[in-house]
């Protein structure tokens, strides 16, 4: 009983420096939370205004990042929050993407419907699947995951119903409250911002939230959580089918820009570009893997073809290069400087 009694102590030592924290306006000991509020207003800001400045094909660019960044906040949130690396987002990612397809041909074009679609498909998905894979750890999960995201693959592959190997193609115009259809890069980007943006607030405050700090404390010490009467397993299991659900959104936001979906969409190539943006980005940091999925984007789609198609050559040095030099990825970078400047 004392050993339980030290570990509790020490368990809500963090949870009293982040009250102390929050007092100085500084949550968890990072920017206080007016300079986190103006930094994200400005960031919105900045990307609601791009279609106004650039042209069609940056603007659709720009489409895919944003849907890819929400499949990678999934990936983070297994990977970065729970120390649960992952190969198998993508599946989640390809159900949410057929899923809305397969709404807008047959059911509606209004995008509302088939993001909500795209979740709950992405969800019971990941409820399905996960109960089994969640109960192991490190390689044996990673393996676990790689093995559910090329299962889904080769259904998808095989499966007369869903087009097999040559796709969905035909899906129409998303639609918003049954008015006219979206037809201008612009207005489908402006959509997908705004989707992205509110799945971001929510997976945020998920972590920032009690059941967030119950995460971190079994990635960082799952017999001690287990001592002070925590389920690891369930834990693991409810964060795993929350991450399937924000998966599944991200398809169907890519589904609205592209209005196509293949068993490409959800392969090894895209499960590993997202797990290597974690790591780029910063795993855990939220706001980092966003910005390592826009950078391994802009190289495997634009820069590529400017160096001969040597994007994947790129990538793979860059990600060596991050891994020796800053550890923590981008993110890793603003932390080091925060450390530096603050008094001691």
């Amino acid at each position: 009983m004392k050993a339980v009694h030290s570990a509790a102590a020490r368990e809500e030592a963090p949870d009293t420096a982040a009250r102390t924290g929050a007092r100085r306006g500084k949550p968890g000991g990072g920017l206080p939370v007016r300079h986190r509020t103006v930094a994200a207003v400005a960031v919105l800001l900045i990307l609601a205004a791009a279609p106004l400045v650039l042209g069609a094909y940056p603007v659709t660019t720009m489409t895919r990042m944003l849907a890819f960044a929400v499949l990678v906040l999934s990936v983070d949130l297994l990977t970065g929050v729970t120390g649960l690396p992952t190969l198998g987002q993508a599946a989640y990612f390809g159900v949410g993407a057929y899923t809305a397809v397969l709404v807008g041909l047959h059911i509606t074009s209004d995008a509302i419907v088939q993001v909500l679609a795209a979740a709950a498909m992405g969800l019971v998905a990941a409820a399905l699947t996960g109960w089994v894979a969640v109960r192991a750890r490190g390689i044996v999960f990673l393996m676990l995951t790689l093995a559910i995201g090329e299962s889904v693959h080769q259904v998808a592959d095989t499966w007369p119903a869903v087009g097999a190997s040559n796709g969905l193609a035909g899906m129409p115009p998303i639609t918003l409250f049954g008015g006219p259809s979206l037809l201008a890069a612009g207005f489908v980007y402006w959509w997908v911002l705004v989707v992205a943006a509110a799945v971001f607030a929510a997976v945020a405050q998920v972590v920032r939230s009690p059941y967030g700090r119950t995460l971190r404390g079994i990635r960082d010490n799952e017999s001690r959580m287990r001592a002070l009467g925590y389920r690891p397993a369930l834990a693991r299991y409810g964060v795993f089918c929350l991450a399937g659900a924000v998966a599944g959104v991200g398809g169907a936001l890519w589904a609205a820009q592209a209005r196509f979906v293949s068993p490409g969409d959800l392969g090894f190539d895209i499960a590993a570009l997202a797990l290597l943006s974690v790591v780029i980005g910063g795993a855990g940091s939220l706001w980092g893997p966003c910005l390592g999925a826009a950078l391994v984007l802009l190289v495997r789609d634009n820069l590529s073809s400017y160096i001969g198609g040597h994007g994947p050559l790129v990538l793979g040095l860059l990600f060596i290069a991050v891994v020796f030099v800053v550890p923590r990825g981008l993110a890793g970078l603003t932390a080091h400087r925060r450390r530096k400047e603050s008094p001691a």
